[in-house]
């Protein structure tokens, strides 16, 4: 059954224009077909029948800002998603890093902090862990509230444990968390070298100088525009020599960026030439 459509193109327009100049937030960029499902679902959850009644509690309660954001960015992850991702980091990337006396590593995107804690394991079991900072960053402070408590439900434990297994990992997964009912936590010396921060990708800029920048399964919901200006700032923030990490369905080629840099074998991560 097709999902009825409430909010035409013309009123999506309107509401991302009010939502840029009263909250600063600018989702102008962003993917038209993706929003404006996410968008219509928004209006079916809470029930709004009309642009007018959306709009009107957008503006008026800025307390809601929150909700919409949730609901329109796109959360969907899974520790060690693509196990053989993991595995290039494993094998090519972190024994580059290694070599540097403190290592920076920027996860943009970071969501409700899966992919932040399968880095911390894999730069333990490399003995990286103790010079090394993990930067994760996300636009969305309800799932970096998540991505700092670590808490994960249970029934999710034996997928994480396969696709850890797959990436290379030899050591027993579950030694990682303590189980209590449902629910799984984190052990907490894995957030020692984790800083958890909002961070725009539209209108925020670059804030140190990383070795590694990982931003997976973000750039589809964007403009082809927005997606090279977001490259940009990518490439700014990545020291020369440094890796840049993208999504199975994103990649460098066809971009300003890309004879800057050589990619690595299958996988998408590429390496800064200079």
């Amino acid at each position: 059954m097709l999902e009825p459509t409430i909010i035409k193109d013309d009123e999506l327009e309107v509401l991302l224009a009010d939502i840029s100049v009263l909250y600063g937030y600018d989702f102008t960029q962003y993917s038209k077909a993706s929003l404006k499902r996410r968008v219509n679902r928004i209006c079916l959850l809470d029930k709004f029948a009309s642009f007018a009644e959306l709009r009107y509690r957008l503006t008026h309660y800025p307390e809601y800002l929150q909700r919409f954001i949730e609901e329109i960015t796109v959360n969907v992850t899974e520790m060690f998603r693509d196990p053989t991702f993991y595995k290039a980091l494993r094998e090519k990337v972190f024994p580059q890093l290694g070599t540097y006396p403190f290592i920076r590593i920027w996860l943009a995107g970071c969501s409700t902090g899966e992919e932040a804690y399968s880095i911390a394991i894999l730069l333990k079991e490399a003995n990286l862990y103790h010079k090394s900072l993990i930067y994760a960053t996300d636009l969305n402070p309800g799932v970096l509230e998540t991505a700092q408590k670590g808490i994960y439900a249970i029934n999710q434990m034996r997928q994480y444990s396969e696709n850890y297994i797959l990436s290379g990992g030899r050591e027993d997964f579950s030694s990682y968390y303590r189980a209590n009912y449902e629910m799984v936590k984190f052990n907490a010396d894995l957030r020692e070298k984790m800083i958890f921060s909002t961070h725009n990708l539209v209108s925020d800029s670059s804030f140190n100088a990383f070795q590694l920048v990982v931003c997976r399964n973000v750039l589809i919901y964007f403009e082809k525009e927005l997606q090279n200006k977001v490259l940009r700032l990518f490439d700014d923030s990545l020291d020369p020599l440094g890796f840049l990490a993208l999504g199975a369905k994103e990649t460098l080629r066809f971009s300003n960026l890309e004879k800057q840099y050589k990619q690595l074998d299958s996988e998408k991560i590429w390496r800064k030439l200079h």
